[in-house]
């Protein structure tokens, strides 16, 4: 098999398992999935906010996700591990899976995006951009954007640090679309230059040293006494 046929077909399976796993695992707030190949197999680690609901009751969950893994997408021994997101409000996959699952509750479009508006920017993001397609309010579709903080739209800032996620969802009114766009704390950005205080230099302080004389006092012979004696007289 060509190089180049070999990578087609590994990243065609990874979207398949992804897309498969967010369907799955959509409840335990499933965010993304990696793999590397190992001596002993696959190793594959699943990112979520809720590992307990990835794992199940006793380890059957990731038992079951095991099997499926080797025998329907193929891969070679299968060792599956979870990890849990320190700030799920940070993950955009996370954000757009909780607005679909809104929606599917019924709960209002607008009310929904708000709501995760809201708790983003409070977890810390420095701007948050939702945008809904779909049927929202009559039979013609159309979109909504809500945005929220600092959020650049062109330059290599996008590709670099703004991370983005999409998530469908099927309601009766027809598909929907949910687009998330989030750029996350602590970032540093071309267009803001931090300007850094000028370090405090202490002078040094000045040592004085006394020099004390250790110069002899001159011996003064007979002679020397009789002429001073002789200019007094």
């Amino acid at each position: 098999m060509p190089i180049q046929n070999y990578f087609v077909k590994e990243n065609a399976r990874r979207a398949e398992i992804d897309e498969y796993l967010s369907q799955e695992l959509k409840r335990a707030g499933y965010s993304r999935v990696e793999m590397a190949k190992t001596p002993l197999g696959t190793r594959v680690v699943i990112y979520a906010s809720k590992p307990g609901l990835v794992i199940g009751r006793r380890g059957q969950s990731i038992r079951d996700l095991t099997k499926i893994l080797e025998e329907r997408f193929g891969v070679e021994n299968p060792q599956i591990s979870v990890a849990t997101l320190e700030v799920p409000e940070l993950d955009p996959k996370v954000v757009a899976s909780q607005i679909a699952m809104a929606l599917q509750r019924g709960i209002h479009f607008r009310r929904a995006a708000y709501w995760a508006l809201q708790r983003t920017i409070e977890a810390g993001a420095v701007g948050v951009e939702i945008s809904i397609r779909g049927k929202l309010t009559t039979d013609r579709a159309r979109y909504e954007k809500y945005k929220s903080g600092y959020l650049p739209s062109v330059g290599e800032a996008i590709s670099k640090i703004v991370r983005t996620a999409v998530v469908d969802t099927q309601l009766k009114q027809g598909l929907f679309g949910i687009s998330v766009k989030l750029m996350p704390p602590n970032m540093s950005l071309p267009d803001r230059p931090v300007i850094r205080d000028a370090p405090v230099v202490t002078p040094k302080p000045i040592i004085v040293e006394q020099v004390t004389s250790t110069a002899e006092e001159p011996e003064v012979t007979p002679e020397v006494a009789e002429v001073a004696d002789s200019e007094k007289a």
